[in-house]
C-alpha cells in the first residue's frame, strides 16, 4: 500500500465543482493479488454544506482532482461518503487513478 499526503483536492459532480478544505487528506493506493483500488480519507473538513449535500443525496458519484504534497497530480472517478458528525469523509475510487505510475 502506498500513501500520499494531499495538498489540494477538487470534487466535481455534474456542473458543480468544489475545492475541498481539510486539515489532513491522505490518498491510499492498494495493489494486492492483481487488484487495484484507491481511496482518500479527509479529516478536519469545515465545509458543512458540502458534507450535508452528499449526506442527503442519493447520487454520491464524483470526479476528483488532487495534488499531492510532492506536486503529483492525480484524479479519477469516485464515490463521496461523508461523515458530517466527525467533519470527515471517505472518497472511494472507482477504476483508474489518472497520474498514478
Amino acid at each position: 500500500m502506498e500513501t500520499y499526503e494531499l495538498a489540494s483536492l477538487q470534487v466535481k459532480q455534474g456542473s458543480d465543482e468544489w475545492p475541498v478544505a481539510f486539515e489532513r487528506a491522505r490518498l491510499f493506493v492498494i495493489q494486492n493479488y492483481g487488484t487495484f483500488s484507491w481511496y482518500i480519507e479527509l479529516d478536519g473538513m469545515t465545509q458543512g454544506d458540502l458534507l450535508r449535500h452528499f449526506a442527503e443525496s442519493l447520487d454520491i458519484a464524483v470526479s476528483v482532482q488532487a495534488v499531492s504534497v510532492g506536486g503529483k497530480a492525480l484524479g479519477g472517478d469516485a464515490y463521496f461518503h461523508p461523515n458530517p458528525q466527525k467533519q470527515a469523509a471517505a472518497i472511494r475510487g472507482q477504476g483508474e487513478l489518472v497520474g498514478y505510475p
